[in-house]
């Protein structure tokens, strides 16, 4: 199969900054004013993680937890065994990744359930607990490693029942998905999308939104929106960012703009920048 995650990567730069490296004594608190998203990989001891977004987990065996929205957490280690590696992550939270959207406020994993992860995470603890020249550095380039290979085993082991990655995960959907993403300046009909999946129109439009839900034409359109976000934050002009994504005029590309953001791509990018 295809690479599924390179367009993601490519359209939306993948940055994370380790703030904490080893021994977690005290309450950490998270807010989700800083529009960034935290990825936590719990190495022993036991804690509770708390939100107002989800019930308070208790976490006492080695895991990787994350959040890929801004959400307020906060850490509470329950004895002094506790170490950790932390990170905050952006991932286009903020420019309308499809992927941010459609992941749960928080995802959990226990590391024995994700053996793929071993030779990464020993390389992140080793680089933790030694002070060489580059650490910082190190250690944030391994988190992104680590953040990649947890959205790879959850497509594999189809740990998401629905969004992208339960489309990534079905092989004919994906290729649908690939297409869109790869060229969302293209026409695409129904008809094209499902010819790539191999299925008909109509079973590929119902199996289409039961596994992403939403349907192929509402995708597209937040594909394309995405993408003219993350152009539009890179300097790009209005004009040539529409016939990037399919929309061919500034006026059109306005209009969708206001449509599902609400505000048009001038506008937005003030709000944002």
């Amino acid at each position: 199969m295809e690479d599924r995650l390179v367009e993601l990567l490519k359209r939306f730069e993948l940055h994370a900054r380790v703030f904490q490296a080893g021994p977690l004594c005290n309450t950490t608190e998270f807010y989700e004013g800083d529009n960034l998203g935290y990825i936590h990989v719990v190495k022993r001891g036991a804690m509770r993680v708390e939100s107002p977004q989800h019930p308070t987990l208790l976490i006492d065996e080695p895991s990787v937890f994350f959040y890929m929205n801004p959400t307020r957490h906060r850490l509470l280690p329950m004895d002094d065994s506790v170490a950790t590696v932390c990170a905050s992550l952006e991932f286009g939270a903020g420019l309308g990744n499809p992927l941010t959207r459609a992941l749960p406020e928080i995802m959990m994993i226990r590391l024995r359930d994700m053996p793929s992860l071993d030779q990464a995470l020993q390389l992140l603890f080793l680089e933790a607990a030694e002070t060489h020249c580059g650490r910082q550095a190190v250690l944030d380039r391994l988190m992104e490693v680590v953040f990649i290979q947890v959205l790879r085993d959850a497509m594999d082991q189809q740990r998401l029942q629905v969004g992208l990655l339960a489309g990534l995960a079905d092989e004919r959907l994906a290729k649908a998905i690939n297409a869109i993403h790869t060229a969302p300046a293209e026409p695409w009909t129904l008809e094209q999308l499902a010819q790539q999946s191999g299925m008909s129109r109509a079973r590929f439009a119902t199996h289409f939104h039961d596994v992403v839900g939403m349907t192929p034409g509402n995708y597209l359109t937040q594909w394309r929106l995405a993408v003219a976000q993350s152009l539009l934050r890179q300097g790009k002009p209005v004009q040539w960012v529409s016939d990037m994504v399919g929309y061919g005029s500034a006026s059109a590309l306005s209009r969708a703009f206001r449509s599902q953001v609400g505000m048009s791509p001038t506008q937005w990018l003030d709000h944002f920048s």
